[in-house]
């Protein structure tokens, strides 16, 4: 199952469908064409994989495929990355995004990651890791960082200090997953990636884990998605090296 390709010749599945609700009252995009830093989260997400060496990338596209299309073909990629944008239906579910899409992955093992989350996520760790665990599919794990701070009470009810927002002691998936084309046994075009066909890998030994400790978030609604334009615009963007991005072109936004 193993052994025949490596990290960079390996093609990229983006999760594009969401709306983007919880953003706030105004935001009509869908949700990968959201600004940070003035140029579409997704663009992030797909620099993310390309200064890593990916090349090819295939966006799973749902609510507002056309607009998401057109976006796209406007963006200058760097030479050699081709991105094409593939309308899997407005109201398909994850898992039936992937199976919509297994033509085109013609038998290939295959990155997928979702347009809403950002990490400094290194890729060749991730390839080792899956190819080392041996299984079908290996999922990027993180512990978040807590909305809340907490409070930290001793046995007798005494308050022994405070800490604002820790990291939770919870792993929850962080996307960046590696697939073997074996997965397709437990897809189909109706199902929830994240509900049964990954419960059902893991029930038979076959879904590994990939721990990240690095930064991770998930831009999720309007108050995570003014945290990274603030990181971004601050020059500060822990997901990706600017200086790297701007020879790559990914820097240059999307074109006029």
């Amino acid at each position: 199952m193993e052994g025949q390709h490596t990290p960079d010749d390996l093609p990229v599945v983006v999760l594009c469908g969401g709306r983007g609700t919880r953003l706030g009252a105004g935001q009509t995009l869908p949700k990968p064409l959201v600004d940070v830093g003035g140029r579409p989260i997704v663009q992030h997400v797909v620099s993310i994989y390309a200064a890593q060496g990916q090349r090819r990338f295939l966006l799973a596209a749902g609510y507002k495929a056309d607009l998401l299309s057109e976006a796209v073909a406007a963006i200058r990629w760097p030479e050699g990355v081709e991105v094409r944008c593939i309308d899997t239906g407005v109201d398909t579910e994850t898992g039936g995004r992937v199976y919509r899409l297994r033509d085109q992955l013609a038998g290939e093992p295959f990155h997928l990651t979702y347009a809403d989350g950002v990490a400094d996520i290194d890729l060749t760790e991730l390839d080792a890791r899956h190819r080392g665990g041996g299984r079908s599919a290996t999922v990027t794990v993180v512990r978040p960082e807590l909305q809340f701070g907490v409070v930290d009470i001793a046995d007798d009810g005494a308050i022994t200090g405070f800490r604002e927002k820790p990291r939770s002691t919870h792993w929850i998936n962080g996307g960046f997953m590696r697939f073997e084309p074996d997965v397709f046994d437990v897809l189909d075009e109706d199902c929830v990636l994240e509900r049964e066909p990954l419960e059902r890998l893991a029930a038979a030994g076959r879904l590994h884990s990939h721990h990240h400790e690095g930064f991770w978030a998930c831009m999720d609604t309007y108050k995570d998605a003014r945290r990274l334009n603030e990181l971004w615009d601050a020059g500060v963007a822990p997901w990706g090296d600017r200086q790297l991005l701007v020879t790559l072109g990914l820097d240059a936004g999307v074109s006029r």
